[in-house]
């Protein structure tokens, strides 16, 4: 039988169709390119290639679109009707539970995936995003330091699993461990822009905003292609070390520019506008109209029922754009869900819906309500998606709500909890000093 790059056996696939397959891999491994082409020249010439269908339905489900699942339930149907091997099938199961709307059921199978077939490259960068989507830390470490040791450089893929683990380690706070796994995978993968983002990661963690600009313009040409699928989010990290500075006109430069002027559709690089456009508003920074244009293209998207971390950042634009209809909407869905035992409908009951209306309560000036609904929040905001970067906007929009609301200690408290960590940070020194203002 044919295998894949790594040695796993693949069922119903000829000589030219697993050549395109291994490519689809390395361009998904890379995020540089287009995976479904490859995928689907694949099919084309081996219509029972059951990997082909899978690997077209973690892609599909990954982007965490409602247009994107109804895909995905067809192409796992159709790997489904196939006489596939077991660790297909037990993709298959996987897929399963990920598209019914269970997270953790489906990484939990893939955990036991990894551990059975470790060399599965597929299983473990589709559990290492999932892991991802559900902000499960731990796992974004484990799932890879479970399987390390039984792989090596010769076998093909292994600076993936190190730019993979580089970012585990970075959300577990093992930096140094991180920053050197991450470069050891871009010096064996230059184009690793996963790992590239690690390390990016790292530096914005432990505030070493120079060096993370650095870090980002000297290695541009590698994450910033037209080709690269990532290169949105890594601009966005970015603007954030110039946010850090107070250098707010880069930082809106960057979304003009890289962030948002080819206007995509794309729900991951919509996250990042949202999150940085709410970040440009919490400094006073005028962004004019822009909101408009992101909260149009969120309609198709924000649905309160696929994945709550993109419904609430669709509600920042929403504000943003003074479109409290669809605000109500989302909260009326989310609600009327509250019953359900499916993970995301939890997700959006119990950390969705509280966001939302914390910072419909900030954006409209009732900042004692912000701070009781974000306060709470934050410290089980990390069960339902992102990174610590991601997520900090909470505590942003949280420290801002008690300077704008007269809670001097209580915002003192929070900026001095900021600068523990980021004791040089000139933005949590301005919260600082905004707070012994005004008490004085």
């Amino acid at each position: 039988m044919l295998s894949d790059q790594q040695g796993n056996n693949l069922s119903g696939a000829s000589a030219e169709a697993v050549q395109l397959y291994d490519r689809a891999v390395t361009t998904f491994n890379l995020y540089r390119g287009d995976p479904f082409h490859l995928l689907d020249r694949a099919i084309e010439q081996a219509p029972c290639f059951g990997m082909a269908y899978i690997l077209k339905a973690y892609l599909c489900a990954m982007a965490t679109e409602p247009s994107s699942i109804s895909a995905a339930q067809g192409m796992l149907e159709k790997a489904q009707a196939l006489p596939v091997n077991e660790r297909e099938k037990s993709h298959i199961n996987a897929l399963n539970h990920l598209l019914k709307g269970n997270w953790s059921k489906a990484a939990a199978l893939l955990d036991h995936h990894n551990i059975t077939y470790p060399h599965d490259l597929i299983g473990l960068q589709i559990g290492h995003l999932i892991d991802f989507y559900r902000a499960n830390s731990r796992n974004l470490r484990d799932r890879i330091a479970r399987v390390l040791r039984q792989w090596s450089p010769e076998i093909p893929g292994y600076a993936i699993l190190l730019g993979m683990h580089a970012f585990g380690l970075e959300e577990c706070g093992h930096y140094a461990q991180a920053e050197e796994s991450g470069r050891q995978a871009i010096e064996m993968e230059p184009l690793d822009c996963w790992a590239h983002h690690a390390v990016a990661h790292v530096m914005e963690m432990q505030g070493r905003v120079q060096d993370g600009i650095g870090w980002m313009t000297t290695r541009e040409s590698y994450w910033s292609g037209e080709d690269n699928f990532f290169k949105v989010h890594n601009w966005w990290h970015l603007a954030l070390y110039y946010l850090d500075l107070g250098q707010f006109d880069t930082a809106l430069a960057l979304y003009d520019g890289p962030v948002r002027e080819d206007r995509s559709r794309v729900a991951l690089d919509m996250v990042d506008a949202s999150a940085l456009l709410w970040r440009l508003e919490l400094f006073d920074c005028n962004v004019g109209n822009r909101w408009q244009e992101l909260a149009n293209q969120w309609d198709q998207h924000a649905d309160g029922k696929l994945y709550p971390f993109n419904d609430w950042h669709a509600v920042m634009a929403y504000l943003g754009a003074g479109r409290n209809e669809d605000i109500e909407r989302l909260l009326t869905i989310i609600q009327s869900q509250s019953r359900s035992s499916k993970e995301v409908a939890i997700w959006a009951h119990q950390i969705g819906l509280p966001l939302i209306k914390g910072f419909k309560a900030f954006w409209n000036g009732d900042y004692q309500a912000a701070v009781e609904q974000l306060y709470s929040t934050r410290y089980i905001s990390n069960r339902f998606g992102g990174s610590h970067a991601q997520r900090d906007i909470i505590d942003l929009t949280l420290t801002e709500a008690a300077l704008r609301g007269g809670m001097r200690n209580f915002a003192q408290a929070l900026a001095n909890e900021r600068l523990a960590l980021k004791p040089h940070s000139a933005m949590n020194l301005n919260f600082l000093s905004r707070a012994a203002m005004e008490q004085n």
